[in-house]
């Protein structure tokens, strides 16, 4: 039966001329072989042998069919081959000729898209040519000349374009027929296979009636379907051959029209253009007659106006010449026109080829596209739409050329009026001139002559603009063309991946009707997904493009998103790190109090400690204070961002559910639109596709015609640097215009040419594609041969179906009914085997897990949905802080620059502090690695004990574990260390600074405290005591012992290191009250550099903090990565756990059940809590990444708030410096009023003294008289020389005076009295300008200068101060000299004034340090920018910091996709379990429970009413489930809002103290001024006073050195103190940092474990899964191995029938053979005997036309003959050659004479010859002769005749000797004559020399040669043949000789 299935089925895949006669047999066989088999229930024998007799007679007959569709099964497989190898050389051919046809498609496709690009060129030149002829033509008649185009096609390409793309349609369509006709083979090829299956399976199976009708109507289905899809593929193909021809026709009937219309424009133009030449040539003549009629007129009268005549006459040939150009230029102007018009009629038809092209490729398209029934009519009705958009499109182009025609004629027109009127106003000019003199017209010809010149400079400047244009627009066409190339490209690219969709989409259509054909009982359904399908991948490729649009929006709009993210996460770390900072900072307070609580109870007698004690209590607690406001703060902060989180919450839900509503709406709309769009895209495609083959294969075109053009623009710049240079010589111009014209006619020629060239190769191919279509139509007409065949089956099986629809329905509805039996009677017996059980309650364990799960599932995607609601409301917040940190930047940049300076100052104070950090640092490294070797002993110990408590089961895995965990962990960590072991070489790097830094520090502190120094290093000797102890406990084995006890010992470090920091703190509180002390002191020289100093320490600490930005922000992502790790491996821990449970729980669950269904089931299991705990895993990762959110928020707020304080800071500082700078300008402004009151005092002294000494020469008056009347006459020298002594020496002489003198005397004594006061009074003040500039120049150089220069400073001030007291003294000293020298008056007059003047110059250098201040400022912000630089580097640093953020991220998203793969594997997996257990359940159960279908129908429905009760009991379980989610979910926002809240609440305080600290910064300002005020007054007190207290004044100036001094020691007693403490809060920073490093270590390692844990878990699982894999396999290998093992018993005893009768039929056929042998050999010793008697032998025929032959030939060649003859018998080359050289008459006649006897027969080639042929007279006699041997030598004699049926039964012995004879008769033929050798040769003929035919072929008359052999012949030395040799060969090798 199966045999005989497939031999109907492969009859029906194959060619079916050869099977004709066989088929009905075949229908015979069918028929009578159903019947009995449907009659065989219905015969009943009574006897046993009677049934056994017809039983045996009935299995005979089912042989003898196996047999005869064995042997046509067998023939049918053949002729199958070899229509596949015709087909398969079929399809290269096509192939070949597709490929060439393609290539000539793309270069056509390249010379269109060219030629439109020329178009498009050539309109735009057309448009400006007009508008330069419009406003040329509004001054002259003249027509302005353009320049040639570059058009170089002519029509004659397109008429060939048009027959080519008739003949693409031809090749596309036949390309079709090819397609479809493969696929119909492929077809038929797999249902061949398909019924081979089916044959097996039924030969396997047994053969069943219910089988067989089944299989029967899948035929009868499977025939219907062929049916009508061979009628629909007909029907579709009519369609498109209907609507091609239609579209054709139309196409055909436009290009008619329009090259008609296109002739009639020609030819109107043409008329235009004649008459303008005509009415040109008019009126030149009149011109010329009438200037000819004006000369004779003057002659006449006149003799002398010779001259003028003369003029007249050149100025006439010079009009004649600008006529000739004029002319010349109006062709030029008809040249361009024409061509433009024939751009216009290329693009035309271009654009009608393109629309030609467009409908072929949408038909070609729609056809390979089609596959189902609904497609094929939609994909018409697009073809349909698509063809008469086309035929619009062409109407809408033809109305458009048609206006541009017209246009053109009616500005023609319009031209061509204006000249006519314009020659017959000149014509009406003309005469009326004649009248005139001759003077005015000499003047009009000069003025006709310029403005010809003019007409013609303007033609050749428009001529140049055009030239320029053409360049530019090759320019723009060489542009487009790469534009164009990179759009095919992209097309192509496109192209491949749409071309892969559809082969994946026919790959599974396919699949699809495979299974149909083997799913007998879900044909139907399958069919209908089969269609859903295909319509949902259309749909899915239409929506392609809308996805490629979201898909770009949202990678931006994501984009956005990670930025904000980066800085939404940078403000969490922060914030993270400040709330680190501070619970460590309350934790070393508590350790601090808890240390001074100690020290109370054991130094009780100190008293003074005691006090200390109690004051760091107070401070301590005035700490938590603030710091508990401040977390109260942040709280009500925290609050406010919940509402604030809650309410964008809402909005979100709200803005998403207006999103679903508009989507929804969207969505209507679209499923709407989207058939539009189907066909929009799919033309789309097309262009895009047929672009694609444009851009690859037309860049030979383009090259070429680029060359062309490259040559034409170079000849053409070359013209146009030639007009350029020679614009002044017109008549070289004309010459080289001329030139240009010719060389492009040769350009144009040129093209022509090889446009022709091109044509004659598309001819060539056109006669290749019709010899093509001639093979096509001969494998149409099998095909159609094929399909009536198909259409004669197809009937047959239609009425086999109307009589079995009945029968299918019922047995569909028979095997539903079997099917849900089987299922409720395998349910059945599951719960009859759990009730029999002893533990019932294992199942709904089971149950409520895999509920669990479920829930657990739905509550992470849950909490992952939350999670990206919340970072969207991050998002918002970080862009609110973002603009805080710009304006914060900005406010930085500008007070940088004067924070540089300070940085110095730290750097040297940091020195001493990080050095003590060191020795801790190494101490703690080591405690790290013996905590490290310590943990590692205890994992592998929690091992161990973990694997004594759980099952048998998991002992095997833990012990794996535990051997492989070392290297495993090492491999998972690899990267965390890495990145630690980085971190840790960078603060190596700075260890080793501070290590040299502390070297000086500590020098200071052994100088300041060398007791404290001594307990430190007792203390530290202690340490490493303790330190080495360790080591030595860690040698030991002792684990958990060595732990508490390093757990101790590192609480008795923290102890220590609690003392040691309340020493230090001590330290910094009497550094504090120093610093009071010494602000309390200040004076107004140490004001500014108080300032200074402050705004240095806050720049260092700035810069201190963007050094270690970089660092804190490594760290923060260290402790990020270790907080992951640690919540990582707590949920590793209760997720192992809970697998452990599960396990179990399983394993007594599958005690009881079958090994098979509980494999399965646990393998179930493990899947979905192996995806619990990847989705676990992920929601983690989301919280993590959320967390990371949170703390880069809250370090942005840290940031900023940072920087406001910095700001506020900074801000202060510089309203203290302005303050500063103006009091220096009042004291400034003080000085120079004082100066100028000074200079006004000594004026009015110099008034004084003059008044003085007008008084005393009153006096000297007086005293002349008193004298004169007193009588002592003195001559008047004497009172000469008196006058000239009060002038110079002022009373020298006091003895002389008389008592008046006396008085005056003493009256200018006192006027001198009065003067000293006055000069004391200017020298104080001259002191005080001296020493104002003087203490300003050292305060810039202390501003430049270190601390360190500090101490020379006050030296030089203390000098200053013994300079002034010196001077002071001098002063007293002067002051009492002065007293006695009354006469040196006027010397100090002029002294003063020499005073005067250096004053001036005071003020003059006071001037000149502010600049220098100024450009020590400007220095200042130099260095602020280069801090600004090192800012932005350290931003760039955080950036990268931020990318790897981001890099984290992405791969967080790929773990989530994953992870979603995952999911949807498992479930796959669980249908697949599913849908094996119930297929295995179902084969068992339908052979045992037929008959208790109905009772096992109520239990059905009992068992579906208890699922209804599970799965709403699971579904109440999975709203607990989200419900504990939720509050857990809300558990956590409360928990990080209260965190908020204290940061918060912490940042308020600390704002609080940074504003309390600046306010009081600012009173100490305040009472700084005053007292700066106050020493000012006293000053100026002190300045009035000087008369009085000039020793006060000494003693207050010792007084203040005095001071100064203990303020500056005080000052470098805080400065080291300062250092000190910062040293201190470092070391404590970084020990912190250590701790948080060895935590983090251990969190790497216990990740590090579980992970390894889990790895070894999942590879155990992977194991066990492959190896239930592996068993399956096994079960279903053994169960076909049963099932052939039966069949094969079944075979056997068939076999052993079959064997008797075969074992007589061997012995007949023995027999037979035997006889047949003896005749063979018979038959060989004739044929022997015969061979050696034609051995030898010449044939007479062949010689005597070899002689008469030699005499017909010419005598130049009878030699040849000669040679021949003597080959034939034997001769020699030699001996013939010496022979020939002879005389050639005794050779001959020797020759003859010697032939004469006879001829002989000689062994001829059998290669044969069309009968056909024409003998050629004109080749040489050697050709000649070898054709006639081939004539001759056709074998003719009839073969003996041997029987096939005869034959047969030699079995090996004839097929090994038959095989050889084939071989020879395979041979091509060499002579090319085109018939092949028959195949009928002897087999029995051993291959001795197979040129000799002793079997010829019955058609031909016998050959002379073939007759019996007389004895007479005379014999000659046999020629040795090749018994491969062919006759071809053996004719050769006789020419050669």
């Amino acid at each position: 039966m199966a045999s005989w299935l497939g031999g109907l089925s492969s009859g029906l895949g194959q060619s079916l001329g050869q099977v004709g006669g066989s088929l009905s047999a075949l229908t015979g066989q069918i028929s009578s072989f159903t019947k009995d088999i449907l009659l065989e229930g219905a015969e009943e024998v009574g006897d046993a042998a009677t049934e056994l007799h017809v039983s045996n007679s009935r299995l005979r007959e089912i042989e003898s069919i196996n047999a005869a569709l064995k042997f046509e099964n067998e023939r049918l497989k053949k002729v199958c081959s070899d229509l596949e190898e015709k087909h398969e050389a079929a399809e290269l051919q096509i192939k070949q000729l597709s490929i060439e046809y393609r290539n000539q498609l793309q270069q056509k496709e390249v010379e269109i898209s060219h030629l439109k690009a020329r178009q498009n060129a050539l309109q735009e030149q057309l448009q400006k040519v007009q508008t330069a002829a419009q406003s040329a033509q509004s001054g002259a008649h003249v027509v302005p000349p353009a320049t040639t185009s570059a058009s170089y096609v002519p029509e004659v390409r397109h008429t060939s374009g048009f027959e080519d793309d008739m003949d693409f349609g031809d090749i596309i369509w036949s390309q079709q027929e090819i397609n479809r006709l493969s696929n119909d083979i492929s077809r038929l090829e797999s249902e061949v296979d398909h019924w081979k299956q089916i044959a097996l399976s039924s030969r396997v199976q047994g053969i069943n009636h219910p089988e067989q009708n089944e299989i029967c109507k899948l035929q009868n289905i499977v025939k219907e379907l062929k049916r009508n899809l061979s009628q629909e593929i007909d029907e579709h193909q009519h369609e498109l051959s209907v609507l091609q021809d239609a579209h054709r026709q139309k196409l055909v009937e436009i290009n008619r029209r329009h090259r008609e219309e296109l002739s009639e424009y020609e030819e109107r133009i043409e008329e235009l253009e004649n008459q303008l030449q005509q009415g040109a040539v008019g009126a030149d003549a009149t011109n010329d007659s009438k200037f000819s009629e004006q000369r004779k007129k003057p002659q006449s009268p006149e003799g002398g106006k010779v001259e003028e005549l003369r003029v007249v006459k050149d100025l006439e040939d010079e009009i004649r010449k600008l006529n000739q150009k004029l002319s010349s230029a109006q062709e030029e102007n008809k040249i361009l026109l024409k061509e433009q018009k024939l751009a216009k009629v290329e693009k035309i038809q271009i654009t009608q080829e393109y629309e030609n092209l467009k409908a072929d490729f949408s038909m070609l398209q729609s056809s390979t596209v089609e596959q189902g029934a609904l497609l094929k009519e939609q994909k018409q009705l697009q073809s349909k739409t698509s063809q008469l958009e086309d035929v619009v499109r062409l109407q809408q182009a033809l109305l458009e050329a048609e206006n541009e025609i017209a246009r053109l004629s009616s500005l023609n027109q319009e031209r061509v009026g204006k000249e006519l009127t314009s020659a017959q106003h000149k014509n009406e000019s003309i005469p009326s001139a004649c009248t005139e003199d001759q003077n005015s017209e000499l003047i009009q010809l000069r003025q006709d002559l310029e403005r010809k010149e003019q007409e013609l400079n303007k033609s050749i400047a428009e001529r140049d603009t055009l030239i320029a244009e053409l360049e530019e627009l090759d320019n723009q066409n060489q542009e487009a063309t790469q534009h164009l190339i990179t759009l095919k490209q992209r097309l192509s690219e496109q192209r491949t991946e749409t071309d892969s969709i559809i082969k994946q989409l026919k790959l599974d259509i396919d699949f699809e009707r495979k299974k149909v054909s083997e799913l007998e009982i879900e044909k139907m359904e399958a069919i209908k997904e089969l269609n859903s399908q295909k319509e949902k991948l259309s749909q899915c490729s239409n929506t392609l493009n809308d996805l490629h649009v979201s898909k770009q929006q949202l990678q931006d709009n994501i984009k956005d998103l990670q930025e904000q993210l980066r800085k939404a996460q940078e403000c969490n770390l922060h914030n993270e790190k400040e709330m680190g900072e501070l619970q460590q900072r309350l934790k070393e307070r508590e350790e601090d109090f808890s240390v001074s609580l100690g020290k109370l109870t054991e130094k009780s007698n100190q008293e003074s400690e005691i006090a200390k004690l109690q004051s760091d209590i107070a401070e301590n607690k005035q700490l938590n204070e603030d710091l508990e406001k401040s977390l109260s703060d942040l709280r009500t902060e925290n609050g406010k961002l919940v509402a604030a989180i809650e309410e964008l919450k809402q909005e979100l839900s709200d803005a998403i559910s207006e999103k679903n509503k508009v989507c929804l709406e969207k969505d209507s709309v679209v499923e709407a639109l989207k058939m539009e769009k189907r066909q929009l895209e799919s033309e789309l495609n097309q262009a895009e596709k047929r672009l694609l083959e444009q851009a690859h294969k037309y860049k030979q075109t383009i090259e070429e015609l680029s060359n062309a053009r490259s040559m034409d623009t170079t000849a053409l710049q070359l013209e146009h640097e030639r007009l350029v240079k020679l614009n002044q010589e017109k008549d070289f111009r004309i010459a080289e215009l001329k030139r240009n014209i010719e060389q492009m006619e040769t350009d144009h020629q040129e093209t022509k040419e090889m446009l022709t060239t091109s044509l004659g190769g598309q001819k060539q191919l056109t006669e290749l594609i019709k010899e093509k279509e001639v093979f096509i139509e001969k494998f149409k007409n099998q095909a159609l041969q094929v399909k009536q065949e198909l259409e004669e089956y197809m009937e047959v099986s239609k009425k086999q179906d109307v009589l079995k629809q009945n029968l299918e329905e019922k047995d569909r509805s028979l095997a539903v009914m079997k099917e849900e039996n089987n299922h409720l009677k395998e349910e059945i017996e599951r719960l009859k085997d759990q009730q029999s059980r002893s533990t019932p309650a294992v199942e709904p364990k089971t149950l409520d897990i895999l509920i669990e799960l479920e829930s657990e599932v739905t509550q992470l995607k849950v909490i992952k949905n939350n999670l990206e609601e919340e970072i969207e409301v991050h998002k918002k917040t970080i862009e609110d802080q973002n603009q805080l940190t710009v304006q914060l930047q900005q406010s930085l940049q500008e007070q940088r620059r004067e924070i540089e300076e300070s940085k110095l100052q730290c750097e040297q104070m940091n020195v001493t502090h990080e050095r003590l950090s060191l020795e801790k640092d190494e101490e703690i490294k080591n405690l790290q690695k013996t905590i490290e070797q310590i943990k590692t002993q205890l994992h592998k110990e929690r091992q161990i004990i973990r694997t004594d408590s759980s099952d048998i089961f998991q002992e095997s895995k833990v012990q794996t574990l535990n051997g492989e965990n070392g290297n495993e962990k090492h491999d998972l960590s690899k990267a965390e260390i890495q990145r630690l072991v980085k971190g840790i070489k960078e603060r190596e790097m700075e260890i080793k600074l501070l290590n040299e830094k502390n070297v000086s520090l500590s020098q200071q502190i052994h100088q300041l405290s060398k007791d404290e120094v001594g307990k430190l290093t007792r203390i530290i000797q202690e340490k490493d005591l303790e330190i080495q102890a360790l080591n030595a406990r860690v040698s030991s084995a002792s684990y958990r012992q060595d732990v508490l006890c390093l757990q101790q010992q590192l609480q008795a470090y923290a102890m220590e290191r609690e003392q040691v920091l309340a020493v230090l703190s001590e330290k910094t509180r009497e550094n504090s009250q120093l610093k009071t002390e010494y602000r309390n002191i200040m004076d107004m020289v140490a004001a500014k550099e108080a300032a200074l100093v402050r705004l240095q320490e806050e720049n260092q600490k700035l810069s201190n903090r963007s050094e270690y930005s970089s660092q804190d922000m490594s760290r923060e992502t260290i402790q990020n990565l270790s907080r992951i790790i640690r919540e990582k491996d707590i949920e590793i821990d209760a997720l192992s756990q809970k697998c452990q449970t599960l396990l179990t729980v399983l394993q007594t669950s599958s005690t009881g059940t079958d090994n098979v269904a509980g494999g399965v089931n646990s393998n179930q299991f493990e899947e979905l809590l192996q995806e619990r705990d990847k989705l676990k895993q992920q929601v983690k990762k989301m919280e993590e990444w959320k967390q990371q959110v949170i703390t880069t928020v809250r370090n942005m707020q840290h940031e900023s708030a940072h920087l406001q304080e910095e700001l506020h800071k900074l801000q202060a500082q510089i309203s203290f410096e302005s303050d500063s700078n103006s009091k220096l300008q009042v004291d400034y402004n003080g000085l120079i009023q004082n100066y100028e009151q000074n200079e006004k005092k000594l004026k009015s002294f110099s008034q004084e003294l003059a008044q003085v000494q007008h008084s005393i020469g009153q006096l000297h008056n007086t005293k002349d008289l008193l004298l004169s009347k007193l009588g002592l006459v003195t001559p008047p020298v004497a009172a000469a020389s008196l006058i000239s002594q009060l002038s110079g020496v002022q009373y020298s002489a006091p003895e002389v005076l008389s008592d008046e003198s006396k008085l005056l005397q003493k009256k200018l004594e006192q006027l001198e009295k009065k003067l000293e006061e006055k000069d004391s009074t200017i020298r104080t003040l001259q002191e005080n300008n001296t020493q104002l500039p003087d203490s300003v120049a050292p305060e810039s150089e202390i501003e430049r200068e270190s601390q360190e220069g500090t101490k020379s400073e006050m030296r030089q001030i203390k000098e200053k101060h013994d300079a002034l007291q010196k001077s002071l003294r001098e002063k007293d000293i002067l002051i009492k000299s002065k007293s006695d020298q009354l006469l040196s008056v006027s010397e100090n007059l002029s002294n003063k004034e020499n005073e005067n003047e250096l004053l001036k110059q005071a003020v003059t250098n006071l001037k000149e340090r502010n600049l220098i201040l100024e450009m020590d400022i400007r220095k200042l912000k130099e260095e602020n920018e280069k801090i600004v630089a090192s800012c932005r580097e350290k931003e760039t640093e955080f950036r990268a910091l931020q990318e790897t953020n981001m890099q984290f991220s992405m791969m967080l998203k790929e773990k989530e996709f994953e992870s979603n793969s995952m999911k949807e594997k498992a479930l796959a997996f669980e249908n697949m379990l599913k849908e094996k257990e119930q297929g295995k359940t179902g084969e068992l159960n339908q052979l045992l429970n037929e008959v208790k279908s109905m009772q096992e129908k109520a239990v059905a429905f009992q068992q579906e009413r208890d699922q209804v009760m599970v799965a709403l009991k699971q579904k109440q379980m999975e709203s607990t489930a989200l419900q504990s989610e939720m509050q857990h979910l809300r558990e956590k926002e409360q928990r990080l809002n209260q965190e908020l809240e204290r940061l918060r609440n912490h940042l308020l305080e600390v704002e609080d103290s940074y504003t309390r600290e600046a306010l009081a910064a600012e009173d100490r300002e305040v009472k700084l001024r005053k007292k700066v005020l106050i020493l000012e007054e006293k000053l100026v007190s002190s300045s009035t006073a000087v008369e009085n207290a000039s020793h006060q004044a000494s003693l207050q100036v010792e007084s203040l050195q005095e001071q100064l001094n203990l303020v500056s020691k005080q000052r470098d007693e805080t400065v080291l103190q300062l250092s000190i403490s910062q040293d201190q809060v470092k070391q404590y920073a970084l020990s912190l940092a250590n701790l948080q490093m060895v935590l983090e270590q251990f969190q790497q390692e216990e990740k590090a474990m579980y992970s390894a844990e889990v790895e070894k878990h999942q590879k155990q699982t992977a194991e066990w899964r492959k190896k239930a894999e592996s068993l399956e396999e096994k079960v279903v290998s053994l169960q076909e191995s049963l099932g052939e093992a039966n069949a094969a018993l079944d075979a056997a005893s068939r076999l052993t029938e079959q064997l008797d009768v075969k074992e007589e039929q061997i012995e007949e056929l023995k027999k037979e053979g035997e006889i047949r042998r003896e005749m063979l050999e018979d038959v060989q010793n004739k044929l022997m005997n015969l061979m050696n008697s034609t051995e030898g032998k010449v044939d007479k025929l062949l010689m005597r036309n070899l002689f008469v032959g030699h005499f017909h030939t010419p005598k130049n060649k009878r030699h040849e003959v000669l040679r021949l003859m003597g080959s034939i018998l034997g001769i020699k080359k030699e001996e013939l050659d010496q022979l020939l050289s002879e005389d050639q008459r005794g050779v001959t006649r020797w020759v003859t004479g010697w032939l004469g006897g006879g001829a002989g027969s000689k062994s001829v080639p059998n290669t044969p010859l069309r009968p056909t042929h024409q003998n050629i007279f004109n080749s040489s006699f050697s050709e000649l002769f070898v054709k006639f041997l081939e004539t001759e030598s056709c074998p003719s004699l009839p073969p003996p005749k041997l029987s096939v049926h005869d034959m047969k039964p030699l079995g090996a012995a004839g097929a090994g000797k038959a095989s050889s004879a084939p071989s020879n008769s395979q041979l091509q033929d060499p002579a090319g004559s085109g018939t092949g050798r028959r195949p009928d040769a002897n087999p029995f003929l051993a291959p001795r020399s197979a040129a000799v035919p002793l079997i010829t072929p019955a058609n031909k008359s016998g050959h002379l040669l073939m007759k019996p052999i007389s004895d007479a012949l005379p014999t000659f030395t046999p020629l040795p043949v090749a018994p491969d040799a062919s006759a071809g060969a053996v004719l050769k090798d006789l020419l050669k000789q």
